[in-house]
């Protein structure tokens, strides 16, 4: 006897997953991720030196790129 288990998601599962969630609403969450990672990478770069000049520590990058650092 064969047995069969059907455990793999439809297309249509997925993408009921996403209901209500619009195509704009996504582009700007992707916009979002991208300039907080940018902002990462170029503030990651720089050395401790270099960020304590501009009043920052490696610490507060994660709060500068989420726009959350208050000084």
């Amino acid at each position: 006897m064969t047995f069969y288990a059907e455990s793999r998601n439809t297309a249509a599962e997925v993408l009921a997953g996403f209901h209500g969630l619009s195509l704009g609403a996504l582009a700007a969450t992707l916009m979002t991720w991208n300039a907080q990672r940018t902002t990462r990478k170029q503030l990651g770069a720089l050395s401790d030196r270099e960020l304590a000049d501009i009043g920052l520590e490696r610490a507060d990058i994660d709060a500068v790129a989420q726009g959350r650092f208050r000084r």
